[in-house]
């Protein structure tokens, strides 16, 4: 008898990123804003804040969003370029708009990291996202650009 042991490590596992290797830490510094007020400040020095940011993977579906102050690093991965945030200070906690009512509400961590794929629109600029639920195949993506660039908004591509 052939037993087979599956886990599921998130939407994650099976992504590689996008194969940008080009990026500089000054071209991601900046504001960066999202769906539903979400704000993202890349500081030069390396510090962040973040204001009303979901979880990512399974976390999204809690449907907290964390304000807070931390670190952000610029990483170069074989499949790509990531920014990794750190939110080390939790300032305040929201609930998303369109969060699903849940039998057990979870509780919103004290800190917690992001890891934002980068990749390049039409015009060259940087966009910043993570998948936010379900296969990465499927697209679905929490997406922030610089505020600077045209309107935000999380999508799905």
């Amino acid at each position: 008898m052939l037993s087979v042991l599956c886990a599921c490590a998130g939407p994650y596992q099976y992504y590689e990123g996008t194969g940008l290797h080009d990026a500089a830490a000054a071209e991601a510094a900046g504001v960066w804003e999202g769906a539903e007020q979400t704000r993202l400040t890349l500081n030069q020095d390396g510090t962040a804040v973040v204001e009303r940011l979901d979880g990512v993977d399974f976390d999204f579906d809690d449907g907290w969003r964390i304000s807070g102050a931390g670190t952000w690093e610029l990483t170069d991965r074989a499949g790509g370029q990531n920014v990794v945030v750190t939110v080390t200070t939790r300032t305040g906690v929201d609930a998303r708009e369109a969060s699903p009512p849940t039998e057990k509400m979870v509780a919103a961590p004290l800190t917690y990291t992001w890891r934002f794929h980068i990749r390049r629109d039409a015009h060259r600029s940087l966009e910043l996202f993570f998948f936010f639920f379900g296969d990465p195949d499927i697209g679905n993506l929490y997406l922030l650009r610089h505020a600077s660039a045209s309107s935000p908004a999380a999508a799905t591509s």
